[in-house]
């Protein structure tokens, strides 16, 4: 029976078409998304049935691993209980995105080990599982709405050309998917990067949207440094902390970027682009380093999103992070490991801001020491 085509770009009220196509998943039949790529076909990943059709319906040979699409980074987690480091930095940086991580699948609380045996074979082969949150609104709000993953792979037969528009899609499976929802042509109109990720190591097993010096970028270590007006406290901190992990790794500052290590500063209430303190740059210049050419910058979403480490002057910063990313708790802290505020020295002497430098790095002394560099 040939697929039935809904052009989302024509529909009022795109929750009519989610509930549609979460009927036809839930059913048992197959389902035709757009996706940032390139089309995608989708089963129920809890449906052994529907995985099976699936698979004969791309043509694909046993050993070729299915990708699990999941609806945020945070759901990775259940299925790879013991990510890496590396891995959760990946998935928090590139997903919703074109990027699939392949993770190995191994633990046994993970919840892959709660679908069917025949669909755990076909989506962990080899003991690495591969995982994908798509940057399409409607994949995303079906996945919400479903019970559980689902197997997603490209909407053509095997070693075919992948489908860039819904007519391509008709074109190679119009007679084994029951929904085709038409989008128009995929964004970027190529296949996402996949990129295994073993322990603090990367392997891109195929280019794809993603180029691998922007992946490599991706996979480095970013640590974040917190006060109010990112004028003295936290680019004090930032030039401090350059210094002292070049020292560690035995690499010019400048080389710290290409070893795989980004610190930066930001503010809670920060402008853009003012300076820093005079008094800041004075007590820099004393320890041989420059912070005439910092700018400030404001806390945001993607600085948080991205960061490892976010080392916070105070409590009140801490809690004012916390509160709008939620998600960011267990990578926020206190600079200081005893636990106490590193107080604002503007508007006091050169001295309070000489002690408030040997403060910080006093307290960059034991906390870079509990961050593994890659």
């Amino acid at each position: 029976m040939p697929a039935r085509v809904i052009d989302i770009r024509r529909v009022e009220d795109l929750r009519d078409v989610v509930h549609q196509a979460v009927e036809v998943l839930t059913a048992g039949q197959l389902v035709a998304f757009p996706t940032e790529t390139v089309y995608g076909v989708a089963a129920r990943a809890l449906d052994a049935g529907a995985v099976r059709r699936l698979l004969e319906a791309k043509g694909r040979r046993a050993g070729h691993a299915l990708t699990l699409a999941l609806y945020s980074a945070a759901q990775a987690r259940d299925y790879v209980p013991d990510m890496s480091r590396l891995a959760q930095r990946l998935a928090r940086r590139c997903w919703p995105g074109p990027v699939t991580l392949v993770l190995p699948d191994s633990h046994p609380e993970g919840l892959s080990r709660r679908l069917p045996p025949e669909v755990q074979q076909a989506v962990s082969p080899q003991g690495t599982i591969g995982l994908r949150v798509p940057g399409h609104s409607l994949v995303l709000e079906v996945l919400r709405m479903m019970a559980g993953p689902l197997v997603l792979t490209s909407a053509n037969r095997t070693g075919q050309p992948d489908a860039r528009t819904a007519q391509e899609v008709l074109q190679a499976l119009g007679q084994e998917v029951a929904l085709v929802l038409d989008d128009g042509p995929t964004r970027f109109g190529q296949p996402s990067a996949v990129v295994r990720v073993e322990g603090s190591r990367y392997t891109v097993l195929r280019p794809g949207v993603v180029p691998e010096q922007t992946l490599k970028r991706l996979a480095s270590l970013l640590i974040l440094f917190v006060c109010t007006g990112n004028t003295c406290r936290s680019p004090m901190a930032e030039a401090l902390a350059r210094k002292m992990l070049s020292d560690r790794l035995g690499r010019p500052m400048e080389e710290l970027e290409e070893a795989g290590v980004l610190v930066s500063s930001a503010g809670i209430a920060a402008v853009l682009g003012a300076p820093a303190s005079p008094e800041a740059i004075e007590v820099m210049d004393s320890y041989g380093m420059d912070l005439r050419t910092h700018e400030t910058q404001p806390v945001n979403e993607t600085l948080v999103r991205h960061a490892d480490y976010i080392f916070t002057m105070t409590h009140a910063h801490r809690e004012a992070i916390v509160a709008q990313w939620p998600e960011a708790a267990e990578r926020t802290m206190l600079l200081a490991p005893e636990g106490i505020d590193i107080a604002d020295p503007i508007g006091g002497s050169i001295d309070r801001y000489r002690r408030c430098a040997q403060q910080i790095q006093q307290a960059l002394q034991v906390r870079l020491q509990q961050i593994e560099c890659p």
